[in-house]
């Protein structure tokens, strides 16, 4: 007798994980390129994309990659993220969440509130990048502006990166801590049994 295989829901759509991945690849070699260009110890990461030049040339055309891309992902997935009373309440929670008593936990939909706020945090840093790293764009635009401007135009550039990375790390180690979500991210689907205990809202939408 065969075993039966469980029923799976779709998460995420090829489209949307095409794009997610986009923005992860663009991502990672912004993080690179950038702190190759941010103090002289990481100076050596540049070697990676051919030098310290092409590294400056490279890095703002990577970003405006990144942030199309992000765009577009932010634009799919807004309506997700909006806060409710249950994310009020799935804060207030905050020791079940990390003790795992999903249990106690007010029901979640597609994002839980920990989801939707780094969510806000990371359009809050991509626009800032764009707007900042714009001012400081040598050759194309930064001659546009005071130098006090440009000045601190890179501090906001440096302060939200530092930010950004920060947010992708926590993204990441939560990704690995619920086990499956990886998974979602790159087969696109999960199992019934997984959407019914981490996310039983949009698990029972999304059977209708």
């Amino acid at each position: 007798m065969q075993d039966h295989e469980p029923k799976l829901l779709v998460r995420y759509t090829a489209n949307e994980r095409t794009n997610h991945w986009i923005t992860a690849i663009t991502f990672v070699l912004l993080a690179l390129s950038g702190l190759a260009m941010f103090h002289p110890a990481m100076f050596w990461l540049s070697a990676l994309f051919g030098g310290g030049q092409w590294t400056r040339i490279l890095h703002p055309f990577v970003g405006l990659v990144m942030f199309v891309s992000f765009l577009i992902l932010a634009l799919r997935f807004w309506h997700h993220n909006y806060l409710d009373k249950n994310d009020v309440q799935w804060l207030k929670q905050i020791d079940d969440v990390l003790h795992n008593r999903e249990d106690k936990l007010p029901e979640i939909g597609k994002y839980n509130a920990g989801q939707k706020l780094l969510f806000f945090t990371l359009v809050a840093c991509l626009v800032l990048l764009l707007a900042s790293g714009i001012v400081i764009w040598r050759r194309y635009f930064s001659f546009y502006f005071p130098i006090e401007v440009v000045r601190i135009a890179a501090l906001v550039h440096a302060a939200a990166a530092f930010v950004l990375i920060v947010s992708i790390v926590v993204h990441i180690y939560a990704a690995l801590w619920v086990k499956g979500s990886i998974g979602a991210m790159v087969r696109g689907t999960v199992t019934w049994g997984w959407a019914m205990k981490h996310h039983p809202r949009w698990f029972r939408e999304s059977i209708k």
